[in-house]
């Protein structure tokens, strides 16, 4: 059995969303063994979002725990709450906003496309 030590990171307007977040790596890319680009968890705190940015080569899953936020899916926009699972494919564009009153956090999981 291996215990992981995460490491929480601070991004500033990441991908050109609003205000700071929070990513907590929840396995590094030693144990994702190429496979995974990512397996965190987020916060995204009051009035902050991640940006709209594109997938190439990845896709990308959220699973919302705590919060509201506005998703948006290729220019579509949703809004989702805990219990949702939101899915970005290859090619694709997404992005997520909190817009409720407590802080948004996901669980977030970037998978390497087949080669």
């Amino acid at each position: 059995m291996a215990v992981i030590k995460s490491e929480t990171v601070t991004a500033k307007n990441k991908a050109g969303g609003k205000g700071e977040i929070y990513i907590t790596h929840l396995l590094t890319q030693n144990e994702m063994e190429g496979q995974c680009g990512m397996f965190a968890k987020v916060v995204v705190p009051k009035n902050s979002s991640l940006g709209e940015h594109f997938h190439n080569g990845t896709t990308e899953t959220y699973h919302i725990l705590q919060g509201k936020a506005l998703y948006t899916d290729n220019g579509e926009k949703y809004e989702v709450n805990p219990g949702d699972t939101t899915f970005c494919a290859d090619g694709s564009m997404h992005a997520i906003e909190n817009i409720g009153e407590e802080d948004l956090i996901f669980i977030a999981l970037i998978i390497n496309s087949p080669k």
